[in-house]
């Protein structure tokens, strides 16, 4: 079974529901993960998505923050959705499809301005958050998943648009990244996106603030696809969609893509 899945931070799914439409129709990835969707799963537009082909859903929300979802055309029961450093936020939810794969849907917390617990709760809830996902992965040793989502941090120094710039920013400092490799050595977890572009700049967001965000391109690659080592290997196409980030009314992210011939 060959399948494609994207993930994409879509910042309101209600708002934004167009673009994902759009999205579904001309890419056709048959799994959609989600973030940042900023709905109760109540009011979540399914009922366009399922017309689209997307009749099977798993999703986790609250009232104009946070929240994720998985969009499926396959069946998908839900397996987890875990509250990590007891923030009270939907920032969690998996699901397993029939093939056995299990997928992990995150939106980490960004962590705010400062790169200092001490004087930023948020920077601290943002590590807090990743320690008890790299715990949780080390008590739950996943097999046969793959785990996606805007986790908030570029890791490598082609990530970012500058490495020497951004070292004292949120989302690359390297108290983050050691964290990040943390969760992923816990979860035997391969980065799939890298593993298939292994060289050169590549980012997924890109800010509001800049006024030509394209000419300007001062990205990061806050946006992951991984895969347990045991089906890593069957990973290919890995590709953002960067023209998403210039549709009408657009999410700061655009959608990144894997397949997986499994």
């Amino acid at each position: 079974m060959s399948f494609t899945l994207a993930t994409w931070n879509i910042n309101s799914v209600r708002l934004r529901e167009p673009i994902v439409l759009k999205l579904l129709q001309e890419q056709g990835p048959d799994v959609l993960c989600l973030q940042e969707c900023k709905s109760p799963v109540d009011l979540i537009p399914m009922e366009g998505f399922a017309e689209a082909g997307y009749p099977y859903f798993v999703a986790r929300g609250q009232k104009g923050y946070n929240g994720v979802m998985i969009l499926s055309k396959m069946p998908i029961e839900e397996v987890a959705a875990e509250d990590f450093a007891l923030l009270g936020h939907a920032r969690h939810i998996a699901g397993r499809l029939e093939n056995g794969v299990t997928i992990h849907n995150f939106y980490v917390p960004a962590g705010g301005d400062k790169p200092d617990r001490e004087v930023n709760e948020k920077f601290g809830q943002k590590l807090d958050y990743l320690t008890e996902m790299r715990d949780w992965f080390k008590a739950n040793k996943p097999k046969k998943s793959i785990l996606v989502g805007d986790l908030n941090i570029a890791p490598l120094p082609h990530d970012v648009w500058d490495h020497k710039k951004m070292l004292k920013i949120v989302s690359h400092t390297q108290v983050e990244v050691d964290h990040f490799n943390d969760v992923m050595a816990a979860g035997d977890w391969i980065d799939v996106t890298r593993q298939d572009i292994p060289e050169g700049l590549l980012y997924s967001w890109w800010s509001y603030r800049a006024k030509d965000w394209d000419a300007a391109d001062k990205g990061r690659r806050l946006d992951h696809v991984w895969a347990t080592s045991d089906i890593s290997a069957s990973a290919h196409s890995s590709r953002v969609l960067r023209d998403a980030r210039g549709w009408e009314k657009p999410s700061d992210h655009a959608p990144v893509f894997a397949t997986f011939d499994l």
